[in-house]
C-alpha cells in the first residue's frame, strides 16, 4: 500500500510540474510590435515588476461603427531593458517580445514578456 501511494504521489506531483511549466514557462508565440510608448512604471507590494503600455497606430473598433485605439500592455523581466524603457516614454518604440499562457506574479501582470528592444525613436524625428 506505501509503495502505491509513493507511485500515485508521484505521477500526480509530475503532471502538476508539467502543467505549471506548459502554462507559465512555455513560450506560446513571440513577436515584435510597435507603437508609442504610452507609460512604464515599477509596480507592485511584494513583487515589483515593470509595467508598460504601447499605442500602436491606426484605429479598430470590435464593434460595426465604433473606434478604439490598439493597445498593447507588456511587463519586463530584464532590468537592463527596463532601464531603457524608462527613459523612453512618449517616444515610438520597437519591442520584441515573448508570449506565455499565463502571467505569474514575479515575472508581471501580462503574459505578454518584453524581451529586447529593437529600435527607440523620437516621434518628431520620425516625422521628418
Amino acid at each position: 500500500m506505501g509503495r502505491f501511494l509513493f507511485i500515485v504521489i508521484t505521477i500526480i506531483l509530475l503532471a502538476l510540474g508539467g502543467f505549471f511549466f506548459y502554462k507559465y514557462y512555455f513560450v506560446f508565440g513571440q513577436g515584435v510590435k510597435a507603437g508609442e510608448l504610452n507609460y512604464f512604471v515599477e509596480k507592485g507590494y511584494v513583487f515589483k515588476t515593470y509595467e508598460g503600455k504601447l499605442i500602436q497606430s491606426g484605429y479598430k473598433g470590435r464593434v460595426t461603427g465604433t473606434i478604439q485605439s490598439n493597445e498593447f500592455q507588456f511587463s519586463v523581466a530584464n532590468e537592463k531593458v527596463a532601464q531603457q524603457l524608462m527613459t523612453a516614454s512618449g517616444k515610438f518604440v520597437e519591442l520584441h517580445y515573448k508570449e506565455y499562457l499565463g502571467a505569474i506574479p514575479w515575472r508581471g501582470y501580462s503574459p505578454f514578456i518584453v524581451d529586447s528592444i529593437i529600435t527607440i525613436t523620437d516621434l518628431n524625428k520620425r516625422d521628418q
